[in-house]
């Protein structure tokens, strides 16, 4: 059943405001891949807080003309069934999530996709991939700051212990 013309508008608004809400946009082709299959991958990039749609071509190049600056770039990539999964919060994790699933199920291709309004390729969505994903990047902070006062408190251990040794010896050597 065709749907109304406002109920396309509001669905474009809607494709627009979920590709200004993303960080990246990755456009995969999905021929053949079943219904439970792409439940399953909706659910996986949702625990990494990113979303998968599917999304008639047409209405996928409206929301994009109006908020890419390489649109025409970008909609060399809408051409057949689509899907589009919105990266927000963790982009390497979500990344991660699509290539693994595209891995592992042929039918799912992962064609390109857009990071901060600029066309990017396949090979520059692997390379995101490859990324360490947000919980990784926070740990390697908090031990790059943690280290030094873990060195420096074992430093004054080391001093007081020495300390206690070294009056330990004196006792030893008096009571001797």
């Amino acid at each position: 059943m065709a749907k109304s013309k406002s109920a396309k508008i509001m669905l474009r608004e809607q494709l627009e405001s979920s590709f200004n809400k993303a960080s990246a946009a990755i456009v995969a082709e999905y021929k053949s891949v079943n219904a439970n299959d792409l439940a399953e991958l909706r659910l996986g990039l949702k625990k990494v807080g990113s979303e998968l749609r599917v999304i008639k071509n047409s209405l996928a190049l409206k929301a994009v003309e109006g908020e890419a600056q390489d649109s025409k770039e970008v909609s060399e990539y809408l051409k057949g069934q689509i899907a589009i999964a919105y990266l927000s919060d963790d982009i390497a994790s979500g990344t991660k999530e699509l290539l693994k699933f595209a891995k592992t199920n042929k039918n799912l291709v992962v064609i390109g996709g857009v990071l901060d309004k600029k066309k990017v390729t396949l090979a520059e969505v692997k390379e995101l991939a490859k990324l360490p994903s947000k919980e990784e990047l926070l740990a390697r902070i908090v031990g790059t700051l943690v280290s030094p006062h873990r060195g420096l408190l074992y430093v004054m251990n080391g001093v007081s212990s020495n300390l206690v040794r070294a009056i330990s010896a004196i006792k030893d050597q008096k009571t001797s």
